[in-house]
């Protein structure tokens, strides 16, 4: 049986599906280095309240400037959430950030938490106000539907997840490149089989770079040849044996595969 582990800050083990209840500290760096301040200005933190106080648990993209992509596993009913926007390090109260609350929260209908391999791991969060566009505040461009990426095109994980399996969180954004793997790779019984679908895209797998918990919703940036950059995946899960497994790359749900899903409920709402 392949074991996922989604990778929400509030996930530090098992939920359903069989997810393993610990995880081996492999002692790599995952997500590769910081990165610089505000050069990914449509990353976003989710964060949820708990006892009075903010707590980040996800990644997210701004998409349209009250709406925020992310992935359904990310959402609990029972939670309040707000996204923080234009922040470098989470701890400080930086200029020019902004914090908004969530307002309502859409899971894509077909998202199920106890069969996670099936894909439509997406949601879109609406937010209570616009966000005033800036330097440090962009939206996230989208690709066409149905644009696949080709085997070993380079893109960046970006998030505040977990640093080493199972370890620290960072207070400031990390990236990671990573290498995308196509289907025919990524499905081998070897690397993630069946696990994965066409509606996914897997990057990484080298062992070294990875995201990681906390890092789930955020996006997986890749540059077109005009350099565009473009969010073309949402972290959705990896591999419990560790964030950053070899042969066990960083899966995503596909961005292009949900573009007129997101145009229709961004529209309805």
């Amino acid at each position: 049986m392949i074991r996922t582990l989604l990778l929400s800050a509030l996930v530090a083990g098992a939920i359903s599906s069989g997810l393993t209840a610990s995880l081996p500290d492999l002692g790599r760096v995952v997500g590769g280095q910081n990165a610089s301040p505000n050069s990914w200005p449509w990353q976003v933190s989710l964060q949820y309240s708990s006892g009075g106080q903010w707590y980040h648990t996800c990644g997210g993209s701004l998409v349209a400037t009250n709406w925020v992509l992310t992935a359904a596993h990310c959402i609990s009913n029972t939670n309040t959430y707000r996204v923080v926007l234009g922040r470098h390090r989470l701890s400080t109260e930086e200029s020019g950030s902004l914090a908004i609350r969530v307002s309502k929260h859409i899971l894509h209908e077909n998202w199920n938490p106890n069969q996670v391999a099936q894909g439509n791991d997406i949601a879109l969060l609406k937010l209570a106000s616009h966000a005033t566009l800036s330097n440090k505040i962009q939206l996230a461009r989208l690709p066409a539907a149905g644009t696949i990426l080709p085997n070993n095109y380079p893109c960046y994980v970006t998030g505040w997840g977990r640093l080493i399996t199972g370890g620290p969180s960072p207070d400031i954004l990390q990236q990671g490149r990573l290498l995308v793997v196509d289907f025919a790779t990524c499905s081998k019984p070897t690397w993630w089989g069946s696990a994965v679908k066409t509606t996914m895209v897997c990057a990484g797998g080298d062992g070294v770079i990875s995201s990681c918990n906390g890092d789930s919703g955020g996006p997986l940036n890749c540059q077109t040849s005009s350099g565009q950059w473009q969010v073309h995946g949402v972290v959705s899960f990896g591999s419990s044996l560790g964030c950053n497994y070899p042969q066990k790359p960083s899966v995503f749900t596909r961005v292009s595969n949900y573009i007129g899903w997101i145009n229709s409920v961004m529209a309805r709402n």
